[in-house]
């Protein structure tokens, strides 16, 4: 069975040279050196920022333990050490991201991984030059085929070429995921609210962003069930689509299905609630664009029909009353009244909302919805001499993801809940000086992918925010 998390060009080397041997997993350190570095040497790394070597020194002389400073010093720039290709394409910078150990790029995780360096981009016009290039190459990327997930640098021919759906040169993988195409939302949003920079708005983005909307309405199903279909010879349940490629039924109530998950897992039910969440708040991202930057009125007009539509179905098909927790969400829905009772490890997910800008953390419904999924009433929430927290059907039974407990902290405002998950975090990357996609829940040594730039950067991401609201919790850790 060949994988996400196994699958790596038969080559063994990435682009522009990249390998997995190109920095030091697992470095065996001479005797009192053992916080050496992990990261590239300078000269081997894709790319330099100024800003964000300085934000390491700044943080790294704030935290007391050594190797929480040396597990921050190796994760938070891994993004830009080793997964970035820039170069300019027709007078635009173009920047293409792989995951780490698999040579694609996925909208999700490419915007996953440079989002933690945007409160950085004033202070570095190369680094902000190098994010603009990853929105200008994810618009290629959805007019391409906006029901695609992941995608080679050029017209490479996918390992995936034999999947039964409409496979195209420069695919990676044609898996559809409504979070493909809220992620490149939230980066061109987030980068013109921080930078005031409006040039990525040009006439090229603007189009890919109608065929966002387009895609939305289509998978909405009221009329058929869309251009879309996907299956795959394989014994792996969750990597082929049931009901003959187009998923199993659902009534057409204004929610948008979502064939596969984050996790790049079909869904039981197409009516993926986070990703349904995570598309009302894309859409009116768009709408803000398009009334501010753009003047399309009429767009907006639409972008906001279509937001209030969902977020009028999720109230309610995706909400309802649980035995011991309350009122609380769904994972999955399908509108006859079959719900879910799960959250997966990726983003989006249940836990994720308040980070995502999707819920309040204060909201009721949210809170009760934590309490269950940070409980053994959630079937993919585990807990053993490791660690606890939530893992995915991706990596089976007993793996916890490092992602899902970044952002169990993410999303915490509870001091002592923060610096367990620290603990956590530090005590189950084996050694490596990295974050893993998952780990046993009893061995830590037993984990899936040595080289995941989003988990490594998301860690990053969630020690900044502990820098700045919580900077006791890093004087006192050790």
């Amino acid at each position: 069975m060949v994988t996400r998390r196994k699958f790596i060009a038969s080559t063994g080397v990435g682009l522009a040279g990249l390998t997995l041997s190109k920095f030091s997993i697992g470095a065996i350190f001479p005797a009192g050196e053992k916080y050496i570095s992990n990261r590239p040497v300078p000269e081997k790394r894709n790319f330099v920022s100024k800003a964000v070597e300085a934000k390491i020194t700044e943080v790294k002389a704030a935290i007391n333990d050594p190797e929480l400073a040396w597990l921050f010093e190796n994760c938070f720039p891994n993004t830009l050490d080793t997964t970035v290709m820039h170069s300019m394409i027709d007078g635009k910078s173009d920047t293409f991201v792989i995951t780490g150990d698999i040579r694609a790029m996925w909208l999700r995780d490419s915007s996953a991984q440079v989002w933690p360096y945007l409160p950085l981009v004033n202070e570095d016009p190369e680094l902000k030059n190098l994010i603009a290039g990853v929105i200008n190459r994810q618009v290629k990327c959805i007019q391409l085929d906006p029901y695609a997930n992941a995608f080679m640098y050029g017209d490479e021919i996918s390992g995936w070429k034999s999947d039964l759906t409409e496979m195209k040169p420069g695919l990676h993988e044609r898996k559809w995921e409504i979070d493909s195409l809220c992620y490149p939302i939230r980066l061109a949003h987030g980068f013109w609210k921080t930078t005031g920079d409006t040039s990525i708005f040009d006439a090229e983005w603007q189009k890919a962003m109608e065929l966002v909307y387009t895609t939305f309405i289509e998978q909405q199903r009221k009329e058929n069930r869309g251009p879309y279909s996907f299956k795959r010879v394989t014994a792996w349940q969750t990597d082929t689509v049931p009901g003959n490629g187009y998923g199993n039924p659902v009534k057409p109530v204004g929610l948008i299905c979502s064939t596969f998950r984050p996790a790049d897992d079909a869904t039981t039910y197409l009516y993926l609630v986070p990703s349904n969440f995570f598309a009302v708040q894309s859409l009116r991202h768009l709408a803000e664009i398009s009334e501010k930057v753009t003047l399309n009125l009429e767009f907006a007009a639409k972008c906001h029909q279509l937001a209030d539509e969902v977020e009028t179905a999720l109230n309610q098909y995706a909400v309802t009353t649980h035995l011991n927790y309350g009122k609380i969400l769904a994972y999955e829905v399908d509108g006859y009244g079959n719900q879910l009772f799960m959250d997966d490890a990726n983003v989006p997910s249940l836990l994720s909302l308040p980070y995502l800008g999707c819920m309040e953390s204060t909201n009721e419904i949210y809170s009760n919805t934590r309490r269950f999924l940070l409980s053994h009433d959630n079937p993919w929430y585990f807990s053993g001499k490791a660690a606890k927290g939530i893992g995915s059907p991706h990596t089976l039974v007993d793996k916890i993801w490092p992602i899902a407990l970044t952002m169990q902290a993410l999303t915490s405002s509870q001091p002592e809940e923060i610096k367990s998950i620290l603990q956590t975090l530090k005590t189950t990357h084996a050694g490596k000086g990295f974050m893993h996609e998952s780990f046993n829940k009893d061995n830590p040594d037993d984990y899936t992918r040595n080289w995941f730039a989003w988990a490594n950067t998301l860690f990053g991401e969630l020690i900044l925010k502990v820098y700045l609201e919580h900077p006791e919790i890093l004087k006192q850790f050790y």
